[in-house]
């Protein structure tokens, strides 16, 4: 394909000028067996602009980018590539036209170095040698220009979650193409990182670059989004400017029902003492330094911190999923670790037969078996409950009726019980995570990064399941680098920095300025930043 250029300050047909079309989808339509993905939508992309793509889970957003990056192709409709029709057919075919993606779910190769991945099917080579040298050199520039502190030798298997969604996006950023596409890119980065994230995507746009933007955070929509347009069940619903594009109507357009309050109010009845951890170190990528928290019956207590503060790590911990060093842990009244005395009672096994559960933030490495269907993904963790066996034989008919008690409670869409996981959006699997914990009897509740890649209308079912656990009398530690889950539905939170916890806070001192003041070092351009926007004053 032909390099953009621009000639005397006049664009070319290869380098679209500001505001012009450069991708136009029309009336495009996609059969699954048994599910209509898409239903005769259409949208353009202009060039210099930020196109947000907006809907609940399972509305169709992903199916329209997998689309245009050639991992699927349409079954009906037409697709305008610079004013020329063009039939995708493959991803390389996709960009080799100039259109790149960053796709929610990891397309690497764990087993390969970071340099490898990001030239991964366009190595460099003379004759049948790699050129090694020029290809760290080059995946080292890239780096530098994205901001991002990795080592292009590092193997991808061992870097955190937040570092491999680095790979990705610096895949795509590796060559300069037309249309560029993201789908949740900053649910696994730090404050620092999607604000250089952002910053680069406002360089694009100055280029001419269009892009595809996918997110269910409204500050996101507002702070780089230039247009946007809902799809409801497959279809198209509109397409608006983002002045225009209010919370409220956004959530309207989105769900079809007009949604009173994203937060709700949530009692709280605090009880007898549920957890106790007292001076807890782990070692690792992910330390922490001599950690004490409490949690109580009927209380929401938040972990809060940027990704990588040690607070993950922390939830892990009582579950029996990380190692150890120093220590002690309670749980409703009973040691169940404690590293001077040698007691070690923790394991996943365990820990859930004493009524505490564990939602981990990955749901496909350690939340879900995707290759099994949703009924058995609920029940799996239960199998040895009386509503589901007799020890020997398992109780299908009962296993269904529970779980398609669950799926109803969280409106799985489609709610198809016997549907295998990996055909369903990324939110609606994060409820069949959710549910799982409804089929037992648990009386602590250890949230983990809970509506990573969730719409705002999965966003409020799954809120209103925690108000009414917490009412119900169960106690619930919430981790999350969403900050307004913490301001919105805590009434204790306590802030982590690089494995240490700087602050406990009451309900009447948790606000956006106390906690972040608690995110980052004195001086922190970040932190600056905030304070500013706060003040009003420039930079």
């Amino acid at each position: 394909m032909p390099q953009a250029s621009v000639v005397n300050g006049t664009a070319s047909p290869e380098h679209p000028s500001s505001g012009d079309v450069i991708l136009k989808m029309e009336n495009i339509s996609k059969q699954f067996p048994g599910t209509l993905a898409l239903d005769r939508v259409t949208m353009d992309v202009r060039a210099g602009e930020v196109h947000v793509l907006f809907g609940e889970n399972g509305a169709g957003k992903s199916t329209m980018i997998q689309i245009i990056a050639g991992v699927y192709r349409q079954t009906s409709g037409t697709i305008h590539f610079k004013g020329e029709p063009v039939s995708i057919h493959s991803v390389q075919h996709a960009r080799g036209l100039g259109m790149s993606a960053v796709f929610q779910e990891f397309s690497l190769v764990p087993e390969l170095s970071v340099e490898d991945n990001l030239f991964l099917g366009s190595e460099l080579t003379r004759g049948p040698m790699l050129r090694k040298a020029t290809l760290r050199k080059q995946a080292r520039e890239t780096l530098d220009r994205l901001g991002f502190p990795l080592k292009p030798s590092k193997i991808v298997l061992y870097l955190s979650r937040a570092e491999q969604q680095m790979v990705e996006i610096a895949k795509a950023f590796r060559t300069k193409p037309a249309i560029m596409i993201f789908d949740e890119p900053t649910a696994s980065l730090t404050e620092r990182e999607t604000e250089r994230l952002f910053q680069l995507i406002e360089q694009l746009k100055t280029e001419g670059i269009g892009i595809i933007y996918i997110t269910h955070r409204m500050n996101e929509i507002k702070r780089i989004g230039d247009r946007i347009t809902v799809l409801r069940d497959g279809k198209f619903i509109d397409t608006i400017p983002v002045a225009e594009a209010s919370d409220q109507k956004l959530v309207e357009l989105m769900t079809g029902r007009v949604i009173d309050q994203i937060f709700p109010a949530i009692k709280k009845h605090a009880g007898d003492e549920l957890l106790n951890i007292e001076n807890l170190n782990i070692t690792g990528d992910n330390a922490v330094h001599n950690a004490s928290i409490h949690v109580r019956r009927g209380e929401v207590v938040g972990l809060a911190g940027l990704v990588g503060s040690g607070k993950s790590s922390i939830g892990r911990a009582c579950f029996g999923l990380e190692h150890i060093v120093g220590g002690k842990i309670t749980y409703d009244g009973d040691v169940v670790f404690d590293r001077a005395s040698r007691v070690n009672r923790l394991g996943p096994r365990r820990m859930l037969d004493r009524g505490l559960y564990y939602l981990p933030s990955n749901r496909r490495a350690e939340g879900l078996v995707m290759l099994q269907n949703v009924r058995e993904n609920l029940s799996l963790a239960s199998l040895g409950l009386p509503a589901f066996s007799n020890k020997l034989f398992l109780k299908k008919r009962s296993e269904r009726a529970e779980a398609k008690k669950v799926a109803d409670r969280l409106d799985l869409i489609p709610p198809n019980i016997e549907r295998d996981l990996e055909h369903f959006s990324g939110g609606n699997q994060q409820k069949v995570m959710v549910g799982k914990c409804l089929v037992r009897d648990v009386k602590l509740f250890v949230f983990d990064e809970p509506t990573v890649g969730v719409d705002v209308g999965a966003r409020v079912s799954i809120y209103e399941f925690i108000r009414d656990l917490c009412e119900a009398g169960a106690g619930i530690l919430l981790i999350s680098s969403d900050l307004p889950e913490i301001l919105h539905l805590t009434h204790r939170t306590y802030v982590m920095y690089r494995g240490d916890i700087r602050a406990e806070l009451d309900k009447s001192e948790i606000n956006e300025a106390s906690v972040l003041n608690h995110f980052f070092e004195k001086g922190d351009e970040i932190t600056e930043r905030i304070q500013h926007e706060k003040s009003g004053e420039p930079l």
